[in-house]
């Protein structure tokens, strides 16, 4: 698999496609976190449908809606950083995990399709970096096993 990907890795074509998925990645996020930490709610849904219910709950947080923001404008930040396109894409992949959780298990309407191809893109972007993924992941369980 290593041999593979370096192989991959090599090729202009993946690296514009790389450095195309992480834009995208990116700009997905600006939006919506620019909006939760300039304290704005994220749509204007009224109460009685369960979607508007949830983001009125999670606005009303106050603080914790500010800090979601955040850090998905710090995700997207790092992706566009060469040297730290691999730590914005790490933090990225448990917040697509969420998003698309969330969006499917409270039934929207076509989002779950959009949440899942940026979740298949953050894992594009964890796979293109493989080697440092797999350093992390054999130095946790070196860790545990002590």
């Amino acid at each position: 698999m290593e041999k593979l990907i370096n192989t991959i890795r090599q090729k202009t074509l993946f690296k514009l496609f790389t450095w195309f998925v992480r834009i995208l990645l990116a700009l997905a996020f600006l939006p919506s976190g620019l909006k939760k930490v300039l304290g704005e709610r994220f749509t204007v849904l009224g109460l009685d449908s369960p979607i508007g219910f949830f983001f009125e709950a999670l606005y009303r947080t106050g603080f914790y809606w500010n800090f979601l923001g955040l850090i998905q404008l710090l995700a997207a930040a790092l992706l566009l950083v060469p040297r730290t396109s691999f730590f914005g894409a790490l933090l990225y992949f448990p917040i697509a995990i969420n998003i698309f959780i969330i969006v499917t298990a409270m039934h929207f309407k076509g989002t779950p399709y959009v949440a899942g191809l940026m979740l298949l893109a953050n894992i594009y972007l964890l796979i293109w970096d493989y080697n440092k993924l797999k350093s992390i992941v054999e130095t946790i369980f070196r860790t545990n096993r002590k």
